[in-house]
C-alpha cells in the first residue's frame, strides 16, 4: 500500500456511514444472532479455530450478513477477497480464482471470497464457482436476504452450511444505538451528543430488527440537530420521529417472507382471530400483494376450514373475489378486511377436507367397485335393455322426498367419509341426517 492508498483509506474509515465503522472486528463485539454465533454454536467455534468452510448467511437486511463476513477477514489467517453480485462479472471472478490458486500453490494459503448478494449471479455464474468451492481453491461464504434454497443453485448449496440470521431483537438494536451515539472511537461521542430514552426505544422499535436502519437514524439526527443552550445535541422522541418517517414494510412477493405472511393470514381466520387476520392482510397489501392472490387464499380457506358449519362463508369469499376485480385498489381494501373478518368469525369446521380426502384414499387404495345396477344410467342406446337403472326409487315420490336405498357400490355399505360435526349450521346437518336414520 503506497502513500495515497493509506490516506485515502483511513478517509473512508472516518467519513464512513456510521454503520460502516461500528462494525465489529471480533465475534464477541458482534451483537445478537446468537442462536448461531453463541460460544457453545459450531459457527463460533469454526471463525474462532480459523477452519470455517463453505456457508451462507441469509436473513433479512442489517441483520450482521456483511458483519460476520467481516469478522471473518479479521480473524482469518487465509486470503479474504469480497464482491459484490450485482456488479461483479465473470473476468471479477475469473481474476480471483487465478490469486487464489497461485496462493494455495505458492505459500498453501487458502482464499476466503465473500459474494454478497449472491442470489444476483445467474446460474452459470454460480455454476463457475463450483468446481473451486469444490476441490478447495475458495472458501465461499455467501450472503442473501433470499431464500437460498429459491436462489442458489443446489450444487453450491449442498456444498455450504446455510446459516439463517433472525431480525434483531428490540434489546439488541438499543445496544447498537447505545454505541453509536456515546462510542468516543468508532461512533458519534465526540458530538457531545444525548439522546432521550423514549427516542431510542422509538428508534429500536421502528427500526423493525434492521440495524442499519436504527444507525442511520441516529446519525441522521445527531448531524442535522444544533446544540441546545448546554452545548449538546439532544436527541428527543420528536426528532428520532423525523429521521423515521415511515417504517419500511419488508415483504418480498417471490420469497419466503411472502409465504411468512400468507400462513399467518390464513392460520389467524382458522384461529378465529379477526384482529391479527386484518393485520397481516393490512400488511401483505401495505406490500402491494396482489388483491386477486388474498381473494383466492380466503375462498380456499372458506371451503377448508369453515365448510359446513356456515356454508354462507364460501359464497362471500366468492363475492369479493368477484368485487375486488371489478372495483381494484384502494377500495379493495375493505372488500378483503369484511370477507377476512366474515371467515375468521365464522364457525369452523373441516369436515369437508376430511370427507374429500378419505373418500380419495378409498378410491386410490381399494379395487375400483361397480356402480349399483339402480344407479347406472338407462338413457343412453340400450342401456335399458341391459337393466340399468331398475329398481331405482326416485326419492321426491317419497315422506319427506327421501327413500332409503343403497347409494354406494357393493361391499361399501355402511361406509362414511362425512363426518357431521356440531358447530354452526352443520349441527343443522346432523339432527337432519339423524332423522333420516329414523
Amino acid at each position: 500500500m503506497d502513500l495515497f492508498d493509506y490516506m485515502r483509506s483511513n478517509t473512508m474509515e472516518r467519513e464512513s456511514p456510521l454503520a460502516s465503522r461500528l462494525r465489529p472486528v471480533s465475534l464477541d463485539q458482534v451483537v445478537g444472532q446468537q442462536h448461531i454465533i453463541g460460544k457453545d454454536k459450531l459457527l463460533y467455534r469454526a471463525i474462532a479455530a480459523d477452519k470455517l468452510g463453505s456457508v451462507i448467511f441469509y436473513g433479512p437486511p442489517g441483520t450482521g450478513k456483511t458483519t460476520l463476513a467481516k469478522v471473518i477477514a479479521s480473524t482469518t489467517k487465509a486470503n479474504f477477497r469480497q464482491i459484490n453480485a450485482t456488479a461483479a462479472g465473470k473476468k471479477d471472478m475469473e481474476e480471483v480464482v487465478r490469486e487464489a490458486k497461485d496462493a494455495l500453490g505458492m505459500y498453501g494459503k487458502k482464499t476466503i471470497l465473500f459474494v454478497d448478494e449472491i442470489h444476483r449471479f445467474n446460474k452459470s455464474q454460480q455454476d463457475y464457482l463450483l468446481p473451486f468451492v469444490e476441490d478447495g481453491t475458495l472458501i465461499l461464504i455467501g450472503a442473501t436476504t433470499e431464500n437460498p434454497y429459491f436462489e442458489v443453485n443446489g450444487a453450491l448449496l449442498s456444498r455450504s452450511r446455510i446459516f439463517e440470521l433472525k431480525a434483531l431483537e428490540k434489546e439488541d438494536i438499543k445496544e447498537l444505538i447505545h454505541r453509536a451515539v456515546y462510542d468516543m472511537e468508532k461512533g458519534m461521542g465526540s458530538y457531545n451528543a444525548l439522546m432521550d430514552d423514549d427516542a431510542a426505544d422509538f428508534l429500536a422499535d421502528a427500526a423493525g430488527g434492521d440495524a442499519r436502519t436504527a444507525l442511520n437514524a441516529v446519525e441522521l439526527g445527531i448531524l442535522t440537530t444544533a446544540p441546545g443552550s448546554d452545548g449538546k445535541i439532544h436527541i428527543d422522541l420528536e426528532t428520532a420521529q423525523e429521521c423515521i418517517q415511515k417504517r419500511a414494510v419488508r415483504y418480498d412477493k417471490d420469497g419466503d417472507n411472502h409465504y411468512d405472511t400468507i400462513s399467518a393470514f390464513i392460520k389467524s381466520m382458522r384461529g378465529s382471530d379477526p384482529d391479527a387476520a386484518v393485520y397481516y392482510l393490512a400488511r401483505m397489501l401495505c406490500a402491494g400483494e396482489d388483491i386477486k392472490f388474498i381473494a383466492r387464499r380466503i375462498m380456499i380457506h372458506a371451503a377448508e376450514d369453515v365448510g359446513m358449519a356456515d356454508p354462507q362463508a364460501l359464497v362471500v369469499a366468492s363475492g369479493a373475489a368477484q368485487a375486488v376485480e371489478r372495483v381494484g385498489m384502494p377500495e379493495a381494501r375493505i372488500i378483503l378486511a369484511q370477507a377476512a373478518i366474515y371467515v375468521a368469525t365464522a364457525p369452523k369446521s373441516n369436515s369437508v377436507v376430511r370427507a374429500i380426502s378419505e373418500a380419495m384414499e378409498a378410491v386410490r387404495g381399494e379395487k375400483a367397485a361397480a356402480v349399483p345396477v339402480h344407479l347406472q344410467d338407462k338413457h343412453y342406446k340400450g342401456a335399458e335393455k341391459l337393466g340399468h337403472g331398475a329398481g331405482y326409487q326416485y326419492p321426491h315420490d317419497y315422506p319427506n322426498h327421501y327413500v332409503r336405498q343403497q347409494y354406494l357400490p357393493d361391499g361399501m355399505e355402511g361406509r362414511e367419509f362425512y363426518h357431521v360435526s356440531d358447530q354452526g349450521y352443520e349441527k343443522n346437518i346432523g339432527d337432519f341426517m339423524k332423522f333420516l336414520k329414523k
